[in-house]
């Protein structure tokens, strides 16, 4: 067997306990004391391992997809061929164009960028061929959603202002929550609002314009459904304020629509539920026009990583997302840590770093 031909394809679902200072936010209703997703292990015969990151809502369903549908099809295949995930893309198509068989094979798709860098001896970032390499990237602070607590709000703002970083993302949905920010932040802080698809259209423009005399650099996922793209882009034409969307895209066309529609100031494609490759595709087609892309990262897994390299690679320079939690274990810790608000760009072959012992082995599964 050829020594870059695929011989398994492992999913290990990632459970990482959390913490964020106060009782645990809903997520589907419930209450979230753990964030999701699933690394992808990828060796080929030679015995190079490459890894990935699927996104993942119940660990029992993406395994079934990994075992059933995408190890079956990538079992015995170059892993250096760059049509493979476009070809089980089509062979699955018609199982869904979006949720978990597209989730995993965008996991498939990071861990073969990973594979392709290690082969080659170079870190992603320089394989993406992007016009600049940097060496860091700014990182932002994402809260969790504290449901307009003033006082949790400056608390939690304040902390992470203390610990280096100097932007920070709410996840609330009130004027009065922004502004509580704000007052923690101060005036030059960016300061930006992921209202998680908060408003009909019809109610929006009135609960933007509120927030916008709070200077948000961005208000995120404004409308339901997210599907409206015709409201969404009369809504971005009839206010100053920036507007971004991204991690409910159904796929990478649906997004690219949108860019060139100019339906939006940023893109913000989730490369655990794109792939690294279409989230690049994106990157690119942003380049030199009105809209940027500002990757969703809302994870910790080799996806962080991968978002990491594209941010590194693309023209126009946009902040890394981080989500500001307390975790039980902080993947990546000790190789790629978070410092002053900054992170720096690994330059070891493929992502730059592999996951720790105890996620590899599966430790944080459900």
């Amino acid at each position: 067997m050829p020594a870059n031909d695929i011989v398994s394809v492992q999913c290990i679902p990632m459970r990482l306990p959390f913490h964020h200072w106060t009782s645990p936010p809903l997520f589907a209703g419930r209450p979230r004391d753990k964030l999701d997703s699933a690394l992808v292990r990828v060796q080929t015969a030679d015995g190079t391992v490459g890894w990935g990151e699927s996104y993942c809502v119940e660990p029992r369903a993406i395994q079934a997809v990994f075992e059933t549908l995408v190890a079956p099809l990538a079992c015995g295949k170059d892993a250096g061929d760059e049509a493979l995930v476009s070809s089980i893309q089509r062979t699955l198509h018609n199982l869904g164009r979006s949720g978990p068989v597209p989730h995993a094979i965008a996991g498939l798709d990071i861990a073969l960028w990973d594979l392709r860098g290690k082969r080659a001896g170079v870190p992603v970032y320089r394989l993406l061929g992007g016009r600049k390499q940097r060496p860091r990237v700014r990182a932002y602070a994402s809260l969790l959603q504290y449901y307009g607590d003033a006082a949790l709000l400056d608390r939690v703002v304040t902390r992470a202002l203390a610990e280096g970083y100097t932007e920070v993302k709410l996840h609330e949905r009130t004027a009065d929550a922004v502004m509580a920010a704000r007052r923690a932040a101060g005036p030059d802080v960016p300061l930006m609002v992921d209202t998680n698809c908060a408003w009909l259209p019809a109610q929006a423009p009135a609960a933007i314009a509120e927030m916008a005399v709070h200077a948000p650099r961005w208000i995120e996922e404004p409308l339901w459904p997210p599907e409206d793209h015709d409201a969404l882009c009369r809504l971005q034409a009839g206010t100053a304020v920036p507007l971004a969307v991204g991690e409910n895209a159904s796929s990478a066309h649906e997004l690219s629509t949108l860019v060139a529609r100019a339906g939006v100031r940023y893109v913000q494609p989730s490369v655990i539920k794109l792939g690294l490759s279409a989230a690049w595709a994106l990157s690119r087609q942003c380049e030199g026009g009105d809209v940027a892309c500002a990757p969703q990262v809302a994870f910790f897994g080799p996806g962080y990583l991968a978002s990491l390299h594209l941010l590194a690679a693309q023209e126009t320079e946009a902040s890394l997302e981080r989500l500001y939690v307390a975790l039980a274990h902080v993947p990546y810790g000790g190789t790629v840590p978070v410092a002053d608000g900054w992170v720096h760009v690994p330059d070891g072959p493929g992502l730059g770093a592999e996951p720790e012992t105890d996620l590899a082995a599966g430790r944080y599964r459900a």
